[in-house]
């Protein structure tokens, strides 16, 4: 079965401009679960919970979405 090249540069072109975009969710996504079970594990040891989830958890959302937008500027500007 032969492809056309014409169809394969396409598919090329749309993978290399939505490339940036395909980790950004997952990156969020890390970052907020890495910082839950850090208060998590923080709360076990001082023995504060749930103090510590709750401001690791807003800081993980603050952090990745300040990241995401942050990408999001920067590959808009690449254009």
């Amino acid at each position: 079965m032969k492809t056309d090249p014409d169809k394969l540069k396409a598919i090329h072109k749309v993978y290399q401009e939505i490339g940036p975009y395909i980790g950004l969710g997952m990156q969020l996504a890390v970052t907020v679960t890495i910082m839950v079970f850090l208060g998590i594990w923080l709360d076990d040891y001082f023995n504060t919970s749930p103090v510590l989830i709750i401001i690791c958890s807003f800081f993980g959302v603050f952090a990745g979405m300040y990241s995401f937008i942050k990408s999001v500027i920067k590959s808009g500007k690449d254009d």
